[in-house]
């Protein structure tokens, strides 16, 4: 059972008009190269519709992005309306399949801000900017749901946050954040490969593979690299 469910059945108000849910995730903290991008699938309106969005959600197969196959992720992506060419970070997107009750907002941690405040902080951080993104658009409260362990600092008083171990499989929300996440940054990452041939990150997205490692040491660091990581700082 999706926690969104529990929630509701532990909920000691459901007869309000307005719900707000969100469900966050980032993908890219082990890479050596390239972004975090952090996703949220945040959801406002009743509880039918709510039931509604979660069975079309179960009807998609949305699970934890880790999963999935890049091409059963990338169909779900193509059956919720979302084009990858035109997906940017910083955009809110209502989907229409779920009557815009559902919207999606991605952010980027780059590499130069993993760098100056270390990968938990610019992970926890990327996701505080995507629970923002939403927690403002009404004066109720917004639950928001944070895969790991961990939840950012100095949220604001319209967020109550909840940390969820394996969230992503766990949470309708979260699950569908980490899918559009997860392909948005491989699909950045092979447009990355272009501009930096040679070093694979169209097949392993900046993940610290052999032969990104063999690449590292041939062809030196480029500037998408992460200075302050092992495996790179060395060839610096």
């Amino acid at each position: 059972m999706f926690i969104e469910l529990e929630w509701m059945q532990n909920l000691d108000d459901l007869k309000k008009s307005e719900f707000r849910l969100a469900g966050l995730d980032e993908v890219g903290r082990g890479p050596l190269a390239g972004p975090v991008i952090s996703g949220v699938a945040y959801f406002c309106g009743t509880k039918k519709s709510l039931l509604a969005h979660l069975e079309k959600l179960v009807e998609l197969k949305v699970t934890d992005s880790k999963k999935l196959t890049t091409k059963k992720r990338r169909k779900i992506i193509s059956d919720i309306g979302i084009d990858l060419e035109s997906l940017e970070i910083g955009k809110e997107i209502p989907l229409k399949i779920f009557n815009e009750e559902i919207s999606l907002y991605l952010d980027e941690a780059s590499h130069s801000e993993i760098d100056q405040i270390n990968i938990l902080q610019a992970s926890l951080t990327s996701m505080a900017r995507c629970a923002h993104c939403f927690a403002d658009k009404s004066d109720s409260l917004m639950l928001a749901f944070f895969d790991g362990n961990k939840i950012p600092d100095q949220l604001s008083s319209k967020i109550k946050a909840a940390s969820l171990i394996k969230g992503d499989s766990k949470s309708a929300l979260i699950g569908l954040a980490s899918i559009v996440a997860k392909e948005f940054r491989d699909f950045h990452m092979e447009k990355l490969a272009k501009i930096y041939p040679g070093y694979g990150f169209e097949k392993h997205a900046g993940y610290p593979t052999q032969q990104h490692r063999e690449a590292i040491k041939s062809l030196g660091v480029t500037p998408i690299h992460r200075k302050s990581f092992k495996g790179v700082k060395e060839y610096l």
